[in-house]
């Protein structure tokens, strides 16, 4: 058995957009008739240049060659273009690559994935949630209002969650860091405050950031926020400093989480010699795959940090780390994305139920993927996945309509 074929659906994601504009999924197909499915997270470039580089690494480093060698091909991936060092678009499409591998692994072994990695550790995992609008509902004031979003979170805590996240801090800058203004701070304690008195203990909060801060404007904001206890403070500075992670994590009263914009080991592991976060939230379609992120989880477990695989895309990526995190002991919760069209694309086949999420046990990821409706939406746009405010932050209320 070898991998003969890729194709390549860049699929449209409808109104909400919720995980994104457009999802990139992978098929592969071997010598011998069996496909598998694969996700690309947040390419950093374009869908049309993404897909040409997606082609470029199959073509180069994986057909021809047995799906199971997937230690041997991330090797050829990360080292062969001179490189040996962390890339998230060469990484990030060859971690879609390599999930559909395991998919077509587990097909061809009549195996669940998580049996292929040890084995699941139990049959159900925790979910958390994203804080969105409800149908209909304005996003801009949604996002902007401490209420409408502790009426969310009693919402998703009704239907049995137990974690949910939300950003309230302002808007994402390609400027870097900033301080947080005095308003800045009221506004996430404000937040916290309403989302802590509407769930009250059912539920840990957990306040999202996307690098927004300096170092001392993090350690202020988590300053600002710990009265609500929240269960972490993420990415609280731009992710392209391990040094400024570790001295918000050292001065931080609430717990440091990060990982969704890094790829693989040599990213982490800065972060966790350094004690730089307690939960580290790496995602499979960027971080290397499967595999890869199989290595980070046992790397984080041996410094005692906790796993909580990251999720801003479709449901193919939720399938893998739905897998991968069932088989990892320091599993702290995986977050979801729940809508009509991540439910059709897989064929309803994983869903939350009362705030747990059972792991399938069906071959491969245990996935029923409609193609049909995947090239029924194709994306329209050249735009990227997602995008950061192109000016430095701005203080106002038009500046923030929500993440």
């Amino acid at each position: 058995m070898h991998l003969t074929d890729l194709d390549i659906l860049v699929t449209g994601n409808p109104p909400p957009c919720h995980g994104g504009r457009y999802f990139i999924f992978v098929k592969l197909t071997t010598s011998n008739g069996i496909t598998g499915w694969g996700e690309v997270y947040a390419a950093t470039v374009g869908p049309a240049a993404m897909s040409a580089v997606i082609g470029d690494v199959f073509s180069r480093h994986m057909q021809g060659r047995s799906p199971e060698q997937v230690e041997a091909m991330f090797r050829a991936v990360y080292s062969a273009g001179f490189s040996q060092r962390p890339d998230p678009t060469v990484m990030g499409a060859f971690s879609g690559l390599e999930i559909a591998c395991w998919d077509i692994i587990g097909k061809a072994r009549e195996r669940p994935v998580h049996a292929l990695l040890g084995g699941r550790l139990g049959e159900r995992l925790r979910a958390y949630t994203y804080l969105y609008p409800a149908p209909g509902e304005d996003a801009r004031a949604f996002y902007t209002s401490p209420d409408r979003s502790a009426t969310a979170a009693a919402v998703a805590v009704a239907r049995g969650y137990t974690a949910v996240k939300f950003d309230p801090a302002g808007p994402y800058t390609i400027m870097g860091g900033h301080q947080p203004l005095p308003e800045d701070l009221a506004t996430a304690a404000r937040f916290c405050t309403e989302i802590r008195g509407a769930v009250g203990d059912r539920a840990d909060l957990l306040f999202g950031t996307h690098g927004q801060f300096t170092p001392s404007g993090a350690i202020r904001m988590a300053h600002a926020i710990a009265p609500s206890q929240p269960l972490w403070f993420e990415e609280p500075v731009p992710p392209d400093n391990p040094a400024a992670m570790a001295q918000v994590a050292r001065h931080s009263p609430v717990p440091i989480a990060t990982g969704e914009r890094l790829t693989t080991r040599a990213d982490f592991w800065p972060l966790l010699r350094d004690a730089a976060c307690g939960i580290i939230q790496p995602a499979t379609g960027r971080v290397g795959g499967i595999w890869e992120g199989r290595k980070l989880a046992a790397l984080a477990e041996t410094a005692g940090a906790q796993f909580a695989p990251h999720l801003y895309a479709g449901p193919v990526e939720w399938a893998a780390n739905i897998h991968l995190a069932a088989t990892c002991p320091n599993t702290l919760m995986v977050e979801t994305i729940e809508t009509p069209f991540h439910d059709s694309l897989i064929g309803g086949a994983i869903r939350v139920e009362e705030g747990f999420i059972t792991v399938p046990d069906a071959p491969g990821l245990g996935i029923d993927f409609d193609e049909a409706l995947a090239r029924a939406h194709p994306c329209d746009s050249d735009s990227l996945h997602l995008e950061m405010q192109p000016t430095p932050y701005m203080p106002g209320p038009s500046d923030w309509a929500g993440g």
